[in-house]
């Protein structure tokens, strides 16, 4: 029954449209209705659960630390849960990889880190200016918002929205244009009417705008023009980062070391609400209290964070595993193209953050994924007309599991792009799609 949604809820609800089931519970990378119905979860909430639903080990040590009374809102007094997953960041994930950053706790949500990663580089530069990206997405408060590219999300923020000025993303232009010769035309040229900024702030890849990837090359241009101009770069992680693209944080291939990171989402490993803001020492020139939050220091998250640190990166096994599910992901969603390549779909993406992208057909996508969810498959679209299916399984699906969801998703791209299905051509499929 959905009447006390619909009668009571904001019209404002947007995921429950796309995906109208009442779920009831949720294991590992599947989800339960109330009928108990499974559904196979390539959603991962918004890729807030790279580590599953309900993760036995994890969901064990939050239960130990709730029976043992422990501290669950401490603003941002010292606690035992936060050291153990300040020592369990620094020792797993930023020492091993030659990362120096102090440590911020806004509040507990991604809008939260960018805000606050914003407010520091106006701080410590005294410029007004940021420079973000064409189909960017950064969050729906007034400053991330005015970072954020798509106008039906803007359009709500009206006349609060200044002080950050767009510029084309690697590939905005299709690949015979390299945008980043605009970056550098307008940072330089003191007729571009382009003020120096006091950030660049870019994802590198761009979740909610399109699974738009941004080359290592391009990164590691931009990095340099920002050192060159002493303008910050800040990179917002949030969606991309936690190991969804095979590495812990998904600028760490193109050898960038950005002076501000916004990580949220996955990094409260449960799906508990937790975003933190690395920045480099010398930039920590808040003074007490001058940024800060009721809830920006979640307990429970420091639990979980901390012993998904431990279970997964103390060693390359799991960015093994990923690595060897993303080649799957990848050959299956390149097969699927191949087989409808008249219909021009193209697949993007790194690691397991997929996109199956329909330029020339924007609606199919959303069709898709309809159909995908009446046969079992959460799979969510992205980009600024919903033209491609976005894929943010959880990092720990088995792969039989992943298996069958794309399955699930070579069989409804047949129902909507040939106009109908049967069981033999959708074993056809399924099987060509395997080859």
């Amino acid at each position: 029954m959905t009447n006390i949604f619909e009668t009571l809820e904001s019209q404002v609800r947007s995921y429950c449209r796309a995906f109208p089931a009442v779920f009831r519970k949720a294991v590992g990378a599947t989800l339960y209705d109330e009928s108990g119905r499974r559904y196979i979860d390539f959603f991962a909430g918004a890729g807030a659960l790279n580590y599953g639903h309900n993760h036995p080990f994890i969901k064990r040590r939050i239960l130990e630390y709730l029976q043992g009374d422990g501290i669950i809102h401490a603003l941002d007094l010292y606690t035992t849960a936060k050291r153990e997953f300040l020592e369990s960041l620094e020792s797993i994930i930023l020492r091993p990889r030659g990362l120096d950053y102090k440590v911020q706790f806004p509040g507990p949500t991604g809008t939260n880190a960018v805000e606050a990663a914003m407010k520091l580089a106006r701080k410590v530069t005294g410029r007004h200016g940021i420079v973000a990206f064409t189909n960017g997405y950064h969050g729906m408060t007034a400053g991330s918002l005015a970072a954020t590219g798509n106008a039906y999300h803007r359009r709500a923020g009206s006349s609060l929205l200044n002080g950050v000025s767009f510029l084309p993303y690697d590939g905005y232009f299709g690949p015979e244009v390299d945008t980043f010769d605009y970056l550098r035309r307008f940072t330089e040229d003191s007729s571009s009417g382009l003020d120096k900024p006091a950030a660049v702030l870019l994802e590198t890849i761009q979740g909610e705008g399109g699974v738009n990837v941004a080359s290592f090359h391009w990164l590691k241009r931009v990095e340099t023009l920002c050192r060159e101009h002493q303008i910050l770069l800040i990179v917002d992680d949030i969606q991309a980062g936690c190991g969804r693209t095979g590495t812990f944080f998904s600028f760490q291939p193109a050898d960038i070391t950005p002076d501000i990171v916004t990580l949220s989402k996955s990094i409260g490993a449960y799906g508990l609400p937790l975003s933190i803001v690395l920045l480099k020492p010398e930039l920590d020139c808040w003074e007490p209290g001058e940024h800060n939050g009721t809830f920006r220091g979640n307990n429970l998250a420091f639990v979980a964070a901390a012993e998904a640190l431990r279970l997964y990166w103390r060693d390359h096994t799991f960015r093994l595993a990923i690595g060897h599910k993303a080649h799957l992901l990848r050959r299956r969603l390149t097969a699927i193209a191949r087989q409808w390549e008249s219909f021009g779909i193209s697949v993007r993406g790194r690691g397991l953050f997929a996109g199956l992208a329909f330029e020339d057909h924007p609606t199919a996508a959303r069709l898709i994924s309809q159909e995908a969810f009446h046969r079992g498959l959460i799979l969510e679209t992205c980009g600024a007309k919903d033209q491609v299916l976005k894929f943010l399984p959880p990092l720990i699906i088995e792969e039989n599991l992943l298996e069958e969801g794309l399955d699930i998703v070579a069989q409804c791209t047949r129902q909507v792009l040939a106009g109908g299905t049967d069981a033999s051509i959708a074993e056809e499929e399924i099987q060509q799609t395997n080859s």
